[in-house]
């Protein structure tokens, strides 16, 4: 299929870079919905879709394997995407690439910088959590993390830094948003992860599965019995699950509580905490330097 000059605005297959909100990509029904509108098989966007933007995401979410659904660039970065652009046509000659003005852009997505290139992917289904700790030493817990920019921090230390796979509570914000996969640089395709738990109490089921595939559950977290990052009882446990709560509140008492240590990072200088973005980097370099593998 050519390059698609947008001559308006409201082409169904645009829909999802346009009015389609984020929690609608995530939903089914909106995205069957919009499948038979197009006249396309409901069931290859059954499990919804997302939005990748960037070249360098974009990349990294087709070396995952996932399946772009449609491809917008911006025409004054057509020079620079061409090859992606090619790759993409290469590998389906139907898929629709559409070429816009940066007007068209700013109208269609409401940004007014959308670094050049965005696509639609199909939502790849996640896997049981079990799955993942079947191989794993060491694992993340992100318990109710909601903000953006740090889940794709904290993706793209666990890609560093040699965390095996991520295990994200229901609460926790969706790491195939456009913001945290920008920010993890693509590696939320590359780290295997899943969500653990349901319903407001994710430890009820959570926890006992992290047990049951032999893992040491640790919370970051301060408290009054809490052990250092470098305690020696660290060093003998081989499989590992860092538990880390949200910015503010942290982790729930009932979460710390289920876990079998609450550790917590040696700090200097009367400061009590970081950022759960760099506590993750920290204790992923920590753990990662630990493990067998290193």
């Amino acid at each position: 299929m050519p390059l698609i000059e947008i001559s308006h605005l409201d082409d169904p297959r645009l829909l999802a870079f346009s009015r389609m909100t984020d929690a609608e990509l995530r939903d089914p029904k909106q995205t069957v919905g919009l499948a038979r509108a197009l006249g396309d098989d409901p069931e290859s966007l059954s499990e919804g879709l997302f939005i990748g933007e960037s070249r360098n995401v974009i990349e990294r979410a087709l070396g995952a394997g996932i399946e772009p659904f449609a491809v917008l660039v911006e025409r004054c970065w057509l020079t620079q995407t061409e090859p992606l652009i090619e790759r993409l046509i290469e590998a389906d000659a139907t898929l629709p690439v559409f070429v816009a003005t940066r007007e068209q852009m700013r109208a269609l997505t409401g940004f007014e910088r959308t670094r050049g290139a965005l696509a639609a992917f199909r939502r790849p289904a996640l896997p049981p959590p079990g799955s993942l700790l079947e191989s794993a030493t060491r694992v993340a817990v992100l318990e109710n993390v909601t903000n953006h920019t740090n889940i794709g921090a904290i993706f793209r230390s666990a890609a560093a830094l040699g965390i095996d796979a991520v295990l994200v509570t229901p609460s926790c914000h969706d790491p195939y948003y456009r913001r945290a996969a920008r920010v993890s640089m693509g590696t939320v395709f590359q780290v295997p992860w899943t969500r653990i738990g349901s319903g407001a109490d994710w430890t009820c089921n959570g926890m006992p599965l992290l047990h049951e595939h032999g893992f040491t559950t640790c919370a970051l977290a301060l408290s009054d019995d809490s052990i250092r990052l470098q305690d020696e009882r660290l060093k003998k446990c081989d499989k590992l699950a860092l538990v880390l709560g949200t910015e503010g509140d942290g982790l729930a008492a009932r979460t710390i509580a289920a876990c079998d240590y609450t550790v917590r990072i040696p700090m200097s200088h009367d400061v009590d905490s970081l950022n759960v973005a760099a506590a993750s980097a920290v204790a992923f370099w920590q753990f990662r330097k630990l493990a067998k593998h290193a």
